[in-house]
């Protein structure tokens, strides 16, 4: 089959990328990677010995950060509907966490912890059509928010990936009834041209 035009750009953008080509350099799996990082030094995401979970974690570059920042002072819960390559000192649930059984084991991986920080990097598989996929990631985030209030601890946070368009307002909404504080990053790891950005919010409301 033929690629796109579009298919095209973005593999040509790929592969020049120095954000792809330092993460290859320096063992990430992913230049997502980078906007974590960066966001961590802005905002101070990690400290030893906090509880993390990480929603839609494949191919795990935030899990990586993670564990780095963590090591064994921690831990760390991924998962994912796809499968993701084990990673020291991250406990990996693979399967869909709307499940009742996926939704305890990540409960049981936690070991009755509330945790300190709720990430989620997840996005649909792209179509290219906005009409479609903005309403799909945004279904994707308000999950994983859905998930941040069930989970975390009193003094909690919750980092995720957001594309501005249709339904961004309703659900900075839906972020400021959830927290106390609210901001918006934009890494330079992040392509310009993307729509995503990284909505924190800090300090629950519901818990």
């Amino acid at each position: 089959m033929a690629r796109s035009k579009s298919s095209g750009r973005w593999l040509q953008e790929h592969f020049s990328d120095p954000w792809v080509a330092r993460a290859q350099a320096e063992g990430y799996r992913s230049r997502a990677s980078f906007k974590l990082l960066e966001i961590n030094e802005k905002d101070r995401l990690f400290r030893r010995g906090m509880t993390v979970l990480d929603l839609g974690a494949a191919p795990g570059g935030w899990s990586q950060v993670a564990a780095r920042e963590l090591g064994s002072s921690g831990r760390i819960v991924a998962s994912d509907i796809l499968a993701m390559d084990p990673i020291a000192d991250v406990t990996f649930i693979q399967g869909d966490f709307r499940e009742d059984e996926v939704f305890e084991a990540i409960l049981d991986a936690l070991g009755g912890r509330k945790v300190d920080l709720v990430m989620s990097d997840m996005a649909p598989n792209m179509s290219g059509n906005r009409g479609v996929d903005q309403p799909r990631s945004m279904y994707l985030v308000e999950l994983a928010l859905h998930m941040a209030n069930q989970v975390l601890a009193p003094d909690g946070r919750f980092l995720a990936k957001v594309f501005q368009g249709e339904g961004i307002e309703a659900f900075r909404k839906d972020l400021q009834q959830s927290f106390q504080r609210v901001v918006t990053r934009k890494p330079a790891a992040s392509r310009p041209r993307s729509p995503e950005v990284y909505v924190l919010g800090s300090g629950p409301k519901m818990v």
